[in-house]
């Protein structure tokens, strides 16, 4: 518990009195391993949230969405999830290279409950999973320091609508984002992208031809 808990966390409790609290909590719910249940319930999400910190410790908080199985558990200490295309900006995964220390928020809006994962992360070369989520850019691993529920009771209770048509997908041509289309962005793409440059363009001309 003296591991767990900072100074900041301390004074808190004492002027709350909490800490007995705070204690039997950390006794009861922290745990350094995955257990099967909390194995099935994060390879069930389809999204989290990823905490990141940079070399000076400043925050920077990402939405990582998905299909089902977005997150695999490789053992009871290790989990790991793709790195899709993005923005080009590479916020998470640089921060990830100079500082490993990160939090994962699982969150289940339909059955109302919620998962916390702090640990250390890592990207390694031939890394054997890449291939496991397709059109994925690299995976980034985690190995668990800490992690345990939430109480549910401020969760929302939604239902998922549809999934995003630009999940990457086996054997399907995954749609290219309207902002790479934009005249802003078109000579700075990367080669992979270049192609997409100018489409905005052709596609307002022929609208104003029709």
């Amino acid at each position: 518990m003296s591991e767990f808990f900072h100074d900041g966390s301390r004074q808190l409790q004492d002027r709350f009195e909490t800490r007995p609290l705070a204690d039997r909590l950390v006794e009861a719910i922290v745990s350094s391993q995955i257990s099967p249940e909390d194995k099935a319930f994060i390879e069930e999400q389809n999204m989290f949230f990823l905490a990141t910190v940079d070399r000076e410790g400043r925050p920077n908080c990402s939405y990582k969405g998905g299909s089902r199985g977005l997150v695999k558990v490789v053992d009871e200490a290790t989990l790991a999830f793709p790195l899709y295309d993005g923005s080009g900006m590479y916020i998470s995964a640089g921060n990830v290279l100079v500082n490993p220390h990160v939090s994962l928020l699982f969150v289940d809006f339909q059955q109302q409950a919620r998962l916390r994962l702090n640990g250390d992360a890592f990207i390694q070369d031939d890394e054997p999973l890449l291939n496991h989520w397709p059109e994925a850019e690299m995976v980034l691993r985690v190995s668990v320091r800490e992690m345990f529920p939430n109480c549910p009771r401020y969760i929302h209770k939604m239902e998922l609508i549809e999934e995003s048509a630009f999940v990457p997908k086996a054997q399907c041509e995954t749609p290219a984002p309207a902002w790479k289309h934009l005249e802003v962005v078109a000579d700075v793409l990367p080669p992979r992208d270049a192609h997409l440059a100018g489409q905005e363009q052709d596609a307002a001309a022929a609208l104003n031809r029709s």
